[in-house]
């Protein structure tokens, strides 16, 4: 696969970047390099190797959900704030 000038330009606006023509050389080297470097992994011989998916020992670790009592009450929470609205702390507007 090659790697042309025209689709690093593209590639950099669609990202919304503005590269000089220093970064687009550099780019493009490193690039190459990384699609060639894909490209002899293809030659390799996987026969009878089955896919990797894991390479070590992962497991969701679950807790039962248990309500505990909590320290303060609903009153002593709202009596901090300095506004209240339908028993709840009334917070400015964020957009």
């Amino acid at each position: 696969m090659d790697i042309s000038r025209e689709d690093l330009k593209h590639l950099a606006a669609l990202s919304d970047f503005s590269m000089s023509d220093e970064e687009l050389d550099s780019l493009e080297g490193d690039l190459k390099g990384i699609v060639n470097y894909i490209s002899e992994l293809s030659s390799l011989n996987t026969e009878g190797i089955e896919p990797t998916y894991q390479v070590f020992e992962m497991e969701n670790v679950w807790r039962d959900d248990e309500i505990k009592p909590m320290d303060a009450n609903r009153e002593e929470l709202l009596a901090l704030t300095t506004e209240e609205k339908n028993n709840q702390i009334k917070v400015p507007k964020v957009l």
